[in-house]
Parts: C-alpha cells; sequence; structure tokens
C-alpha cells in the first residue's frame, strides 16, 4: 500500500520555521539576494541590512505560495545554519 504524500505534510509553521542559507551577489548598485534551496526565490537590495528584510519577506511569501498550491513539495535546507 502507497502512503500518501500530503499526509507527510507538516504544518505551514514547520517550514516557515526552517533556516536557509543564503547567496549574496553584489551589484554595481546593491546586491542580489538568493535562496538557492528554493527555485526563484531571490529579491535585492542597496545594503546588506535591506536584503536581509526582502529576502525574509521573499522566503516567506515562496513558501506560503507553494504550500498553498499543493503542486510541489517545499525542499528542505541543504545544510544547517
Amino acid at each position: 500500500m502507497t502512503q500518501n504524500k500530503k499526509t507527510d505534510r507538516q504544518p505551514l509553521e514547520y517550514y516557515l520555521s526552517l533556516k536557509y542559507p543564503i547567496s549574496i551577489y553584489p551589484e554595481e548598485e546593491g546586491y542580489t539576494v538568493t535562496l538557492p534551496d528554493l527555485p526563484g526565490c531571490m529579491t535585492q537590495g542597496e545594503t546588506l541590512e535591506e536584503c536581509v528584510v526582502n529576502i525574509e519577506e521573499a522566503r516567506e511569501i515562496w513558501i506560503e505560495t507553494v504550500y498553498a498550491s499543493a503542486k510541489k513539495d517545499i525542499p528542505l535546507p541543504s545544510r544547517n545554519i
């Protein structure tokens, strides 16, 4: 008997509590920031402080969107940070 993947899914709060590694790329004016474990999750900012705030918001929106769609699994962080 196969197990339904949806029964293995954790509550949304679990995924929102995970800490993902961040990649920061300096640009001519500011920075681009990505979360490599979450495909397409990226943002920009003029300062590192702004980038931290922006990527946190982008991460939450990415996870909430994927969780609500139930079409894809939310990847776990590739390493503990």
